[in-house]
């Protein structure tokens, strides 16, 4: 339970750009309620309708002259009215923070009052909105006087700041958020989600590539946003592929270059090692002709390897039966074999079919199987089997060497390294040319013990359907 709720946790903590974007959609509207009720409380500050409006002052003046020698009358009528006024533009509560008060005088004297709670309430001249300080506070009032009698009503409202208070306090401000955000996750996930549609396209056509598909992305994006991502990715594939390739060429031309000069150099030292009858400089040549060798194995398995990165992306593959590729391979071998004195066996299904590209596959055997004969000991047995594993055709090469390390098994396939408590002499190329092929086909390589001892190498590749359509070589 705990770890679940660990992973919830990691989950949630970790950052998303659906969140943010949710977050920012509801930081707007927060953003925009708030702007909202400023406008309005700067609005009624400013311009404070109640006070402006002149019948409210004509009403009120007229009950206060009409009932001048009725003061009980008086007071109730001015009462009633200013309950009904409180109704109307306030909460009820002539008390309130937010309520206006009216106050009003009649010969010099004060008759009518909203509340105690409000000090008198003096304008600096008729007819004018003004800030007034009274009681510790400030209020926007106005007070208007009836031409014809003696009669003044005064009029004001809570100052903007005081106003602000009220409303935060009262949740006036964040009540309304607290009820409509919720409301408003779900239609801003759905339109982000719809939103990022185009995104999540590119983003599963990029992870779907493997480590060796450098073609650009096939998804053309109409939106002005995404077009410079998806061209800025496309630029970047266009300039690993071609520094790709002129590293190939490279490789490629320099291994075909040294054949020749290696060749020729083989044979005048095989010349010279015929003449000479020093025993000294017969042997100072035979450990020429060993690095000739190795130089010249060297040579040939870069070439494969460029020619088994070179495969084209759009090359078609064949139906190949791999039992057949392997015991012919087995036969060009054997000479190979015979002269290590290693035995080759092989038990294999009567067709394995398998859809590849010729070449590489034969690269991919003969390193596999010439290194078993290198690593297996004289009088030692190399075991191939080829077989039918459900919708697999299995390849397995077992022999009776020192094998790799299980901490080594993985790091064999990188280019150039090789076993640092291995005594034979080698490259480090072979099992990297056998997983570059492996991964063309769309297949997988694994090492591991062999029963008796030794390396176990297994190649597992798609099995071939007769009325299955031929697919592309993966890149």
């Amino acid at each position: 339970m705990m770890q679940a709720l660990a992973q919830r946790w990691k989950n949630w903590a970790q950052p998303s750009l659906m969140r943010r974007l949710l977050l920012a959609q509801m930081g707007v509207v927060a953003l925009l309620w708030t702007m909202a009720i400023a406008l309005l409380l700067y609005d009624s500050y400013e311009d404070p309708e109640l006070l402006k409006y002149d019948k409210i002052y004509q009403t009120v003046t007229s009950i206060a002259q009409n009932l001048v020698d009725r003061p009980d009358k008086q007071q109730e009528t001015l009462a009633a009215f200013d309950a009904a006024l409180l109704e109307t533009v306030g909460d009820g509560d002539a008390a309130s923070d937010t309520s206006p008060v009216m106050q009003v005088w009649q010969r010099g004297k004060l008759i009518y009052r909203s509340t105690a709670a409000v000090p008198v309430i003096l304008n600096s001249a008729p007819n004018l909105i003004e800030t007034v300080k009274a009681g510790g506070r400030e209020w926007r009032a106005r007070t208007l006087q009836s031409p014809n009698s003696d009669t003044s009503v005064m009029l004001a409202e809570p100052s903007v700041w005081r106003l602000t208070v009220t409303v935060i306090n009262r949740g006036f401000y964040l009540l309304p958020l607290v009820i409509s955000l919720p409301f408003l996750i779900f239609p801003a996930w759905l339109s982000v989600r719809l939103a990022l549609r185009p995104w999540r396209q590119v983003s599963k056509e990029t992870s779907e590539r493997g480590p060796n598909d450098l073609t650009p992305l096939s998804y053309a994006p109409p939106h002005k946003e995404l077009k410079p991502l998806v061209h800025s990715i496309n630029s970047l594939l266009q300039r690993v592929r071609d520094s790709t390739s002129r590293e190939r060429s490279l490789i490629a031309d320099a291994a075909h270059e040294l054949r020749t000069p290696l060749a020729a150099m083989r044979v005048n030292v095989e010349a010279l090692k015929e003449q000479s009858t020093d025993e000294g400089q017969r042997e100072l040549m035979g450990n020429l002709l060993r690095s000739n060798d190795r130089a010249a194995r060297l040579v040939g398995q870069l070439l494969q390897l460029m020619r088994s990165d070179a495969v084209s992306d759009n090359a078609l593959p064949v139906m190949l039966s791999l039992d057949a590729l392997v015991q012919d391979r087995l036969a060009m071998i054997e000479g190979l074999a015979s002269a290590r004195d290693v035995e080759l066996e092989l038990v294999s299904d009567d067709r394995v079919p398998v859809l590849g590209e010729r070449e590489s596959l034969v690269s991919m055997i003969d390193n596999l199987i010439n290194n078993a004969i290198k690593y297996s000991p004289p009088g030692g047995t190399v075991m191939v089997h080829v077989a039918q594993d459900g919708q697999q055709a299995l390849l397995t090469v077992a022999d009776q060497g020192p094998g790799i390390p299980a901490a080594l098994r993985e790091r064999v396939f990188d280019r150039f390294f090789r076993n640092p408590d291995q005594n034979q002499s080698g490259s480090g190329l072979g099992l990297a040319i056998v997983k570059s092929v492996v991964d063309k086909h769309g297949g997988e390589v694994v090492l591991g013990e062999a029963p008796g001892g030794g390396l176990l190498a297994s190649v597992r590749l798609p099995l071939a359907m007769a009325d299955a359509p031929q697919p592309m070589l993966c890149s």
